[in-house]
This record gives structure tokens, C-alpha cells and sequence, in this order.
């Protein structure tokens, strides 16, 4: 009887993941990476990657969240409670029954085409009528397309950029499906006349465009830095070590 309950609440809490899994799906984030945050909230466990950001700059998402962390702290108690009563008399098996029903109901309604393309609707005039710009994240304002690309270029020494403008190294830029957002040095964020603006060794650009331009016109410049990135890298683990 106790391995029955268990195998009852383990269906229910297979459910609500898979429910969540639709719902994250239809903010926008990709299948993989909602299963794993669904996953990590639940158990608490592995949401210090990356991606969490992707759950903590969304409005709609954080909603969704801090359900299945509630969720997920009382399905380990009640989990660690059946084991240690060994399924007390006053646990109704019927009650238990009902509520896996009516989850596995709620999984098999969200999985009707007719009803996420309804709920999508509503998270995006949800975002529309009540998340400002500021408040999204930045794939959700710039990455919208497949070929949109942001990249923060590094200037050194012997970059092409450096000690040029962008008009000198690329004359017909305002022909091509690129701009740059802004310049920064050091605390000081340049954002007028960029195009002459001279660029200097230790700046960073901010590009912003589709992804085949801005490799193929800044590659040296990418190889570039990603060299002195690695190699920045390798002697910060040097020092550590020595």
C-alpha cells in the first residue's frame, strides 16, 4: 500500500513537471532548457547555472517559479512523512487518487494545440500591457529572430579597430544590417557620433545586428580577443595555483 501512494504522488509530481514544462515553453524558452529549470526548482537543486537567468529576468517565469519551489518543499515532506509513518491510517488513498486525476486532467488540457496557442496569446499581452522594456531580458528585446546577434567586442592593441574608426575600417557599415549600440571606456558609455568616434585600446563595442555581417566584417577582431580572453584566463589559473 505505501509503494502504491508513492508511486501515485511520484505520477502527480511527474505531471506537474511536465505541466510547467508547457507552461515555460510558452514564454518563449526552448523545451531542453525548461525541463532542467523545472527540474532544478523543484529540487532546489543545480539552479545556480546560467540559465536560471534566463527564469529570473522573466516576469511570467518567476510567477511560474516560485509555484514549483513551493511546490517542491512540500512534495519532499510529504514524501519523507509517508516513509516515515509508513502510510498512517488517516491518509485516504481515495483523496490521493482524485488529486492525480485532476493533475494528469490539467497535463492532458495543456497539451491541446487550441489551448497553448490560447495561453501564448496571453502571456505576451500580459508582457505588452504590464512588463516594461527595462524589464526584460535581453534575448526577449534582441534576439527575437534566428540571425539577430549581440556581441560586446574587446579592443587590444592590435586589433583592426584600434586607433580607427569605425567609418575608416568599414566604409559602407550604413549599408549593412549592423549598428553599434554603444562605446564603452571604462565608466564612460559613448553613444554619440560612434561612426567617427575613435576607437581606443581597452574599449568595447557593442554590435548589435544580424549574426553572418558581424562575423564576417569584425572576425579578426573576435579571434582576436577570444585569444587574449584565453589567455587572460590561463594566466588567472597560473597565479592561483603557484
Amino acid at each position: 500500500m505505501n509503494l502504491f501512494f508513492l508511486l501515485i504522488y511520484f505520477i502527480i509530481i511527474t505531471a506537474v513537471i511536465e505541466i510547467y514544462v508547457v507552461l515555460f515553453r510558452l514564454t518563449g524558452l526552448k523545451l531542453e532548457i525548461s525541463r532542467f529549470q523545472v527540474i532544478s526548482l523543484m529540487t532546489g537543486t543545480g539552479f545556480t547555472t546560467g540559465e536560471s537567468e534566463l527564469i529570473l529576468g522573466h516576469p511570467i517565469r518567476r510567477k511560474l517559479a516560485t509555484f514549483l519551489i513551493l511546490f517542491g518543499a512540500f512534495s519532499l515532506a510529504v514524501i519523507i512523512s509517508s516513509i516515515s509513518n509508513f502510510l498512517s491510517d488517516d491518509l485516504r488513498m481515495n483523496h490521493i487518487l482524485f488529486v492525480a486525476g485532476g493533475v494528469l486532467l490539467v497535463f492532458g488540457v495543456l497539451k491541446l494545440a487550441c489551448i497553448q496557442k490560447l495561453l501564448s496569446k496571453l502571456f505576451h499581452k500580459k508582457m505588452k500591457q504590464n512588463i516594461e522594456l527595462g524589464d526584460l531580458p535581453i534575448r526577449d528585446v534582441f534576439l527575437t529572430e534566428k540571425g539577430d546577434y549581440l556581441l560586446n567586442l574587446h579592443i587590444y592593441k592590435d586589433s583592426s579597430l584600434a586607433f580607427k574608426t569605425i567609418n575608416q575600417v568599414i566604409k559602407e557599415h550604413g549599408r549593412l544590417e549592423f549598428v553599434v549600440i554603444f562605446i564603452k571606456r571604462g565608466e564612460l558609455k559613448i553613444r554619440r557620433n560612434i561612426y567617427n568616434e575613435e576607437i581606443h585600446e581597452g574599449d568595447q563595442l557593442f554590435l548589435f545586428g544580424e549574426k553572418e555581417v558581424i562575423t564576417e566584417y569584425f572576425k579578426d577582431d573576435m579571434n582576436i580577443m577570444e585569444e587574449n580572453l584565453k589567455n587572460q584566463h590561463h594566466t588567472s589559473l597560473t597565479r592561483q595555483f603557484s
